[in-house]
């Protein structure tokens, strides 16, 4: 699949609320305690419909952030870095795959939600077997993982789907796209550790989730194609599919930010060009993670729903614990060198290149 590129201009964000509506805040989202389920567990119905506080959680002293001020800053940051509107030699593809299967659900969100147990809507978790509310990058870090690579135990994490009350998982690995979001393929670096965002949000209006920068082709089944919301019905032996892209510029400082998002921007057009580059702000380019999701569900989708609600509320979070060798291996083998690889970081038309990963998915 040929990559896509995406428009953008880079986002601001105010600083953290004082202590007292800190307090008030968290008081306020504070909604018990919940249970993790497995994959196979159909559960029963979301939690109370979604969380329209979801993106708005206070930020709490809690693991990487402990001063609670929701920045976690990168030691050491990038700095000294100017967006590269170079030229690169003309390659089709410039990606590779981490394949990765659903483990596990839970109504919890170690990002937006850390350290709180059950605050959450229900999702749906892939990668890393541990991820929970009291995640954090050093227990996530070389952490057993559903991903093909064992090197990627990095959390990754969407709002579980339903069919009436039963929950809908999907099945087998999962493509996770990590594709070059500028045009000069050969600028894109591996992910910082320990670095995490959030892609849409729950609270978007179908208009939003349209006109969202990481809008690819919205809700697909059979030959519907292009929905904000699920299609009404799907044939039968058919999956429903969703495809998102995220942000791929970095702003070289943050971590994470209290939105969970200012610190990341989509590329922008440069003027009198068709290539896209980081903006100023964040000039650093990193691999553009694209969530392929195929969930197991056809015939009438009346009574179809995600955690978070209608279909276009749907978003994904993305916390990064790769194992740095083995990001660095990939990124450079198949973005850097414009190949389109699979999880072993092999591209079949291109079988001279090799591969970066041997037949256990491991640095050879």
């Amino acid at each position: 699949m040929r990559t896509r590129r995406n428009r953008s201009t880079s986002r601001t964000t105010s600083r953290p609320l004082t202590a007292l509506l800190l307090a008030t805040a968290l008081a306020a989202s504070a909604l018990g305690v919940g249970t993790i389920a497995t994959a196979a567990d159909p559960a029963g119905p979301p939690p109370g419909g979604a969380h329209s506080g979801h993106l708005a959680a206070a930020a709490v002293p809690f693991g990487d952030d402990p001063d609670g001020d929701g920045y976690i800053p990168a030691v050491p940051p990038v700095t000294g870095v100017t967006p590269s509107d170079a030229e690169p030699p003309a390659r089709y593809f410039h990606e590779f795959q981490a394949n990765c299967s659903a483990g596990h659900t839970a109504p919890d969100d170690p990002i937006v939600y850390p350290g709180q147990r059950g605050a959450s809507h229900d999702h749906t978790f892939m990668g890393n077997t541990t991820t929970s509310a009291t995640s954090v990058t050093a227990s996530l870090y070389g952490g057993a993982t559903t991903c093909k690579a064992p090197g990627d135990a990095s959390a990754y994490w969407m709002p579980s789907l339903y069919k009436g009350d039963r929950k809908i998982l999907p099945t087998g690995p999962q493509v996770i796209y990590y594709k070059a979001g500028v045009t000069d393929y050969r600028s894109v670096r591996p992910f910082p550790k320990g670095l995490r965002y959030v892609v849409g949000s729950p609270t978007q209006s179908a208009q939003e989730f349209r006109d969202h920068k990481g809008w690819v082709e919205g809700w697909e089944c059979g030959d519907s194609f292009r929905n904000v919301d699920f299609p009404q019905n799907c044939p039968a032996g058919t999956q429903l599919n969703i495809r998102m892209q995220a942000p791929s510029c970095w702003d070289g400082r943050n971590l994470d930010t209290p939105d969970h998002k200012a610190h990341m921007a989509y590329p922008v057009v440069k003027a009198g060009t068709n290539n896209n580059v980081c903006p100023p702000g964040h000039p650093v380019a990193l691999p553009m993670v694209e969530f392929k999701m195929a969930f197991p569900v056809d015939g009438d989708m009346a009574q179809v729903r995600l955690a978070s609600g209608r279909g276009y509320s749907f978003h994904y979070d993305f916390f990064n614990a790769w194992h740095e060798p083995t990001l660095a291996k990939l990124v450079t083998h198949c973005i850097v060198g414009g190949l389109q690889c699979d999880a072993r970081g092999y591209d079949e038309a291109r079988p001279g290149a090799g591969a970066a990963l041997n037949a256990q998915y491991r640095l050879p």
